[in-house]
């Protein structure tokens, strides 16, 4: 009888005062495919990071490499978040550079980055081309990876880890920002990579999983407790919202009836066209789902929005009813816009305490160093204490775990009534139970008036007040309207 591939014993890890993990015991035989879900916080991702030998713990961890294989000796972990560098190797980038430096070679291309790890890993080119052209992901080669959007970050990564297929492939969050199609066809890729003898984990609570999977389990309280099928990791989604903060009850105080006004507009860096002739209107009160292809222009289109793309001074562009250079500056701009996006998330600064992050949303910095006078320190204490965060408000944002993170930001994106709500992917990092939650408030909040523009990629995932929705295609506008979110046509066309 063979080894196992992974044999764990006894493991312990503990964050502080909290237990993660306690007297873990897990087993993965050769040719065992797993799924692994948990609440967020649970300790995956730590015990991903343990596998792979990037995190210590107490406990024994035997990895077997099989030496007759041919395929690569190696534990390969695919963190959910990924941090790139620029030709210096410096990671610190700001928010808005991924607009205003795109003519200037600050980080490699994909396919320079892509054929680096080749030479480094000995692997053959042609090998990546058939990934690179199965995930759809061609366009993007000569894309610096400072352009690249949190979908299309994500599957440079999973082509690296497909091309190089180790014995052990730990994903986190593996369908992370990807649409339909390129969900689909991970799962095929990740069914040959199987086949082919890699040993798959994939940690995340999605359904639609690759014919390999043959393992089920839940981390919870500390252990490993594996469970008969996919449908049986759903967790518990039954919520009660407590009752909205009463400054958050009131319609926004709008100054126009016109929030958005785009006519032809067009946004090329060099020879590449991203956006070709937009026309698109949104008015207050409306509640937008957009959606598109990795790749198609959603995430340029919201930066004309929200003011970072400088390209918006030579297209006609009208914001809140003024035309954009028209004598307002950015911050006029984003004083009325509450933002949440991937990228975005990327660039926030860590080193802020919970309750100083949600607050700096009131001011539109990266975080806070002045006291707030009682009325908006109340407000801040109200919106902390709704998104159930009162008992971490003091521990600073880089000590908690992703879906955390992202809570908190989505706490800091409302907490000044904004005239338009941006929710780029919100629900990024969160489990189901977060999900659910945060779109129940989404519903609530807008139904007090509030504009809403929504990018999201699941139907199960989108809050019901949705009304209206603008699909892109390769930097058009192939659909302009209305939509009922119960129905299934629209999330399986994009």
């Amino acid at each position: 009888m063979s080894q196992p591939v992974v044999h764990i014993q006894n493991l312990n890890l503990k964050y502080k005062h909290k237990v993660v993990l306690r007297d873990l015991n897990w087993t993965i035989n050769r040719g065992d495919n797993w799924v692994l879900n948990g609440i967020s916080g649970s300790g995956k991702t730590s015990l991903a990071k343990i596998i792979t030998g990037t995190q210590s713990a107490v406990g024994n961890i035997d990895i077997n490499f099989d030496t007759t294989s041919k395929l690569s000796a190696r534990v390969m972990y695919v963190e959910s978040w990924y941090q790139f560098k620029n030709l210096e190797g410096v990671a610190n980038f700001y928010y808005q550079q991924r607009y205003t430096s795109l003519q200037v070679k600050e980080t490699l291309t994909v396919e320079a980055e892509l054929k680096l790890f080749g030479k480094e890993n000995s692997l053959d080119f042609a090998q990546a081309e058939i990934i690179i052209n199965a995930l759809g992901f061609a366009g993007q080669k000569t894309s610096q990876l400072i352009e690249l959007s949190s979908g299309e970050h994500k599957k440079l990564q999973l082509v690296k880890a497909l091309w190089l297929k180790p014995q052990l492939l730990i994903i986190d969050q593996p369908y992370t920002g990807l649409d339909v199609n390129s969900r689909k066809s991970l799962n095929d890729l990740l069914d040959g990579i199987a086949k082919a003898g890699v040993n798959l984990i994939l940690i995340c609570n999605d359904t639609e999983l690759p014919e390999s999977i043959n393992r089920f389990a839940l981390l919870e309280n500390g252990q490993i407790v594996e469970v008969s099928s996919a449908g049986r990791l759903q967790l518990d989604t039954d919520y009660s919202l407590g009752e909205i903060p009463e400054f958050l009850r009131k319609s926004p105080d709008y100054s126009s009836e016109s929030i958005i006004r785009m006519v032809n507009i067009n946004i090329s860096y060099g020879e590449k066209q991203v956006l070709k002739n937009i026309n698109w209107e949104v008015n207050k009160g409306e509640r937008w789902l957009l959606q598109g292809h990795n790749g198609s222009g959603k995430s340029t289109l919201l930066s004309l929005v929200n003011g970072d793309h400088p390209q918006a001074y030579a297209n006609e562009l009208y914001l809140f009813g003024n035309r954009r250079g028209s004598g307002e500056s950015i911050w006029d701009i984003k004083q009325r816009i509450g933002l949440i996006s991937p990228e975005f998330h990327w660039y926030f600064d860590t080193s802020s305490t919970v309750w100083q992050s949600v607050a700096s949303g009131l001011y539109d910095n990266f975080g806070l160093q002045l006291e707030l006078p009682y009325t908006k320190a109340k407000q801040v204490d109200d919106l902390v204490a709704y998104f159930g965060l009162t008992d971490i408000k003091n521990e600073t944002m880089g000590t908690l775990p992703l879906g955390k993170q992202r809570l908190v930001l989505l706490a800091r994106t409302i907490i000044k009534n904004p005239e338009l709500l941006i929710l780029d992917e919100p629900c990024q990092g969160l489990d189901q139970q977060q999900t659910q939650y945060f779109n129940c408030l989404v519903d609530e909040l807008c139904s007090n008036g509030m504009t809403l523009v929504y990018v999201g990629h699941y139907e199960s995932a989108l809050p019901t007040t949705l009304e209206k929705r603008i699909l892109l295609d390769k930097g058009n506008v192939k659909v302009i309207e209305e939509i009922n979110i119960t129905e299934e046509a629209y999330s399986s066309s994009n």
